[in-house]
């Protein structure tokens, strides 16, 4: 017969996972399906044509961006909103969400940064999870972005470091094949047999994001970066620029 304690601990876990699976649906109602991360721009320059050349470009940005970038920093912060000493967890929290902004290269990269960091940061506090000013919430800062809120909200729910950042790389890649299944001839089974191909390196992008150091950290972007710059010019778009 399971404790008391392991029935706790398994129940603690499960609500967890739970909370991060809301966390990362489609669903949670914080914008995302309006950016397409310059994808739409790629598929404008027929960078991006086919099921083939998407998994490439997704595959691409996953290597050199989330992997370099946004996974690693996620990380740093969810360990920070867990340290004991909290002006030093400020300072931390704070200094990699100024690195966050720092990275984004366009308006409107920084656009969807800022957007739906607001938004998620308005969602948790019509749900009544953001705690009180001498909580965890106080080592917010006042506009912090998307990576900081998604760190801080696995956080308060339990959720592990890990497991935050396979969410996060989750949560993008499918809100991608969301945004190509629009704009592309693509249709759901293909969005599908590139989520196959893609599972494997998501796990291995957590597995490397783990082990870099500061110094290593930064997106090497430049194509996207071209893209969504474009964006905001092209003539036709359906998504947010």
């Amino acid at each position: 017969m399971p404790t008391d304690v392991t029935a706790q601990n398994s129940q603690s876990d499960e609500l967890a996972l739970l909370g991060l699976m809301q966390l990362v649906s489609p669903a949670l109602p914080i914008g995302a399906f309006a950016f397409s991360q310059g994808l739409e721009s790629a598929f404008e320059l027929d960078w991006v044509r086919d099921e083939a050349s998407l998994a490439e470009w997704l595959n691409g940005v996953l290597e050199d961006g989330l992997t370099r970038c946004e996974l690693p920093v996620l990380a740093r912060l969810h360990h920070a909103f867990g340290q004991s000493d909290r002006d030093a967890a400020s300072a931390t929290i704070a200094e990699w969400d100024e690195w966050l902004a720092a990275t984004r290269e366009t308006a409107e990269l920084a656009a969807e940064d800022s957007r739906l960091g607001a938004s998620l940061k308005r969602l948790l506090g019509s749900l009544d999870l953001m705690p009180s000013e001498h909580s965890l919430s106080s080592l917010l800062p006042s506009h912090a972005g998307y990576v900081t809120l998604f760190a801080y909200t696995a956080h308060t729910r339990g959720v592990t470091v890990r497991q935050t950042l396979l969410g996060f790389a989750w949560a993008w890649l499918e809100n991608q094949l969301a945004v190509a299944c629009k704009a592309l001839p693509l249709g759901h089974t293909a969005a599908q047999r590139v989520i196959e191909q893609l599972r494997p390196a998501l796990v291995n992008a957590v597995n490397q994001a783990l082990t870099l150091e500061d110094d290593e950290l930064g997106p090497v972007l430049p194509g996207l970066a071209l893209a969504s710059a474009l964006h905001e010019t092209q003539y036709s778009r359906l998504f947010r620029s």
